[in-house]
């Protein structure tokens, strides 16, 4: 069993366990398998990919670690630590007020990877609805894609198509999103490969929220 392997079994265990007890005390007793498991793997993964996904995407890539400890300051759910390990590598590009970056992601019901952008700030918001509506046939080869390659897209934010565009619009549900994030179940084989053949996959949708992000 590889060190990434080891990352995926013991950190589904430990976040489920941690998911029944999220408490400090409960934590403290068991953060020997956070620090000496899954965080020095999870930085060695985050270190492994930074060369062959930044070729994947053109672009020098950041990697980072999502730390284990919440912020509760304005949140009504009070545990303490989040139930799942997260990383990400953000694509990085000076032009952008907003880049894409690459997920992956485990906690005790999934391991995946994933991409996008998590929230888009009012400019790429109303970029992001004029490519949808203006460039129909490559938004739907670019998402009909994803859908081929086992990608589900997150649920739309608006229960109704914005304004001025119409209802039945054959993007309605690309409308109705104020972010664009697309996951796929890690499939089988060495981790880091299957890490970076969904990434490839992604590619192209990565490319297009870069291109919404800097018009």
């Amino acid at each position: 069993m590889t060190d990434y392997d080891l990352m995926i079994d013991t950190g589904r265990a430990f976040y489920t366990r941690l998911t029944e007890n999220n408490t400090k005390e409960w934590w403290e007793a068991n953060r020997q398998t956070y620090d000496t498991i899954l965080k020095p793997a999870a930085e060695a993964l985050l270190t492994e990919l930074v060369g062959p996904l930044s070729n994947i995407a053109g672009a020098p890539v950041r990697p980072k670690l999502f730390r284990p400890h919440r912020d509760v300051r304005f949140s009504k759910d009070k545990t303490p630590y989040k139930p799942h390990l997260h990383m990400l590598w953000q694509v990085e590009d000076a032009q952008a007020p907003a880049t894409p970056a690459y997920f992956f992601g485990l906690a005790p019901d999934y391991v995946i990877a994933g991409g996008g952008i998590l929230a888009f700030d009012k400019p790429v918001l109303e970029n992001w609805r004029k490519f949808v509506d203006l460039d129909a046939d490559r938004v739907a080869d670019i998402f009909g894609g994803l859908a081929k390659a086992g990608f589900t897209l997150r649920e739309p934010a608006l229960k109704k198509v914005p304004p001025p565009y119409p209802a039945d619009h054959p993007q309605a549900d690309l409308l109705r999103m104020k972010a664009c994030v697309a996951t796929r179940p890690l499939g089988v084989g060495p981790v880091p490969d299957a890490i970076l053949s969904a990434f490839r996959d992604l590619k192209p949708m990565n490319e297009f929220l870069l291109q919404v992000a800097c018009a």
